[in-house]
């Protein structure tokens, strides 16, 4: 035998608490454009999903893709407004908005994961009426907010043993379109499951510091203080306001990590150490909750 083989022994060895503490649990993870990264990248972040799923984890891919869409508008030539450093999501672009992400984006991912033995269906938020919404802004066009999630289907899914891969579009009460901001979407989708955890992979370490160290652990009090002394600040605020409107819907924890980092879900969930950043209601040491989730019904 060699000493790879014991140290992968071992490590599986070491990993039962906490394949026992996440059986049943629900996990959702936003996966980013930046973190979708080369076929190598999906093809073993498909494989980690796929085992989360073996192991019995109900895990949910939320996924972005906006270089995507930036690139296919360029192509087809469509020029983009912004308004306050928004864009605004006239017809046009919702369109290529729809087209990118729940055919070119989403079937990528359903495909990764289908490839390495898992059984994934891709959505949008206007199957089955998963992803109700409200327009968020007149002047931004076509931009919702989640109103409304359609939990139980989800949940059906989970019994048949299939991952859903969705991508963030809504449907408005008049029939539109709406296009969702990508951790908005897994934000309302994790609350309306009570997931036991929501995954943000994104291209940084974590939350940071006033010296520009990487937090372990955070309570969202915490949170909200270095929102309001500036700490946190430019685009983590809208990741962490994600994770305190997530945790205030009844998710039981947010962890904002690295998705470029190899098996950064497997290394959040089965090591004590944990990837990232982890915010809960009130902070506790160590990263196996104090109990395991109640049953769900």
């Amino acid at each position: 035998m060699t000493s790879d083989w014991i140290a992968t022994a071992r490590t599986l060895n070491q990993a039962l608490p906490m394949l026992q503490r996440y059986d049943g649990a629900v996990v959702v993870i936003k996966l980013g454009g930046n973190a979708m990264g080369d076929d190598e990248a999906m093809e073993s972040f498909a494989r980690d999903v796929v085992l989360m799923r073996m192991v019995g984890v109900n895990p949910v891919v939320v996924h972005g893709g906006g270089p995507m869409i930036n690139a296919m508008l360029e192509k087809l030539g469509i020029v983009s407004e912004f308004v306050a450093g928004k864009r605004v999501t006239d017809k046009p672009t919702v369109e290529v908005v729809e087209m990118v992400l729940s055919g070119l984006v989403n079937k990528r991912i359903v495909q990764a994961i289908c490839s390495q033995g898992g059984k994934a269906v891709g959505l949008s938020g206007k199957d089955a009426s998963l992803m109700v919404c409200d327009q968020a802004d007149a002047s931004l066009g076509f931009v919702g907010t989640p109103a409304q999630v359609n939990a139980s289907f989800l949940r059906d899914l989970f019994d048949k043993g299939i991952i859903p891969v969705i991508a963030p579009l809504g449907a408005g009460r008049g029939g539109e379109t709406f296009n969702v901001n990508g951790d908005t979407a897994a934000g309302a989708i994790a609350a309306a499951l009570e997931a036991d955890r929501l995954l943000l992979l994104t291209d940084i370490e974590g939350v940071k510091d006033a010296e520009g160290e990487v937090l372990s652990e955070l309570s969202a009090e915490a949170i909200r203080g270095m929102i309001q002394t500036g700490v946190i600040a430019g685009g983590m605020i809208p990741k962490t306001e994600t994770a305190l409107a997530a945790i205030d819907g009844g998710v039981r924890g947010v962890v904002i990590l690295d998705g470029r980092a190899p098996n950064a879900c497997l290394l959040e969930l089965y090591t004590q150490h944990g990837a990232g950043t982890l915010i809960r209601p009130a902070q506790r040491v160590g990263r196996e909750p104090a109990a395991p989730p109640p049953p769900r019904s």
